[in-house]
């Protein structure tokens, strides 16, 4: 038999990828490993006062390995005259069990500090991604100090009040000498700054319900639903809207009944 054909006839060897248990303490034991190494070579780490904080990237990663996904349950505009601020709520799904296993809530508004000429998008998405991160906080915390990491999101630390104001010294004001009255008369128009123009309202997102996204998670786990479909489905949940979730109810249900009838056909 010639080399060529031995090679050709060779098996072809597939990489495992491991899954964990979150209930087998050995085994996120070497999660941990794992992810401090995927922390690490992804520079998923926010460093305040010398200490390192690990991004939601990174709570999600160690959230994936256990089959464990966060579903965004509902944002809630809660701004006022002076104030831009959205509440989020989190719930995390064992795509294992089929439960809930987890909750977090989380704010986000334009008094924090550095976030006063935030988007109203903005303000809305960061308090998502807090959501995101206090949920698996409330359950992978451990597992993150076991990396050796601090066991707080570092999203959570962009809260007003963390880092301390630096104060300026005060200058000496030093009086200025008298213009001449052709510069006094000109001074103040070229004093008065022009006010900004006003920002296009932000359209308010609809988002997709909690009920529209349990029907998708339901639909996934039918049997003739491969599992890359329903990957790429689940890492997108949070991203549909209340029409794009209906049209991905009406598609699912859809590929079910033909692939079932194929099935019945070919038997």
């Amino acid at each position: 038999m010639s080399e060529a054909t031995k090679t050709i006839k060779e098996p072809v060897r597939k990489t495992k990828v491991e899954s964990y248990d979150i209930s087998r303490s050995d085994e996120t034991l070497h999660l941990a490993t794992d992810l401090a190494k995927f922390i690490k070579e992804n520079k998923l780490t926010t460093t305040v006062q010398g200490k390192e904080f690990v991004n939601v990237e990174g709570w999600q990663y160690a959230g994936s390995r256990l089959g464990i996904v966060p579903i965004v349950d509902h944002v809630i505009n809660v701004s006022n005259d002076q104030e831009l601020k959205y509440q989020a709520k989190v719930t995390l799904f064992d795509m294992r069990s089929g439960q809930t296993v987890g909750a977090g809530f989380a704010i986000c508004s334009s008094k924090e500090q550095g976030k006063k000429f935030y988007q109203e998008f903005a303000i809305m998405s960061m308090a998502q991604t807090r959501a995101i991160g206090k949920a698996y906080r409330n359950i992978l915390a451990w597992i993150i100090r076991a990396a050796g990491y601090e066991p707080t999101p570092a999203e959570e630390m962009e809260y007003g009040g963390n880092t301390p104001t630096v104060t300026q010294p005060a200058m000496a004001v030093v009086p200025a000498a008298p213009a001449p009255v052709a510069a006094e008369v000109a001074a103040p128009m070229i004093a008065v700054a022009a006010e900004p123009a006003p920002e296009a309202p932000v359209a308010a997102v609809t988002y997709a319900s909690a009920a529209q996204k349990e029907e998708i998670i339901r639909l996934l786990n039918h049997p003739v639903i491969t599992r890359q479909e329903k990957t790429k489905m689940l890492l997108n949940i949070n991203r549909l809207d209340d029409e794009r979730a209906t049209q991905a109810i009406a598609k699912l249900k859809k590929a079910i009944d033909d692939r079932e009838n194929g099935q019945s056909a070919a038997a």
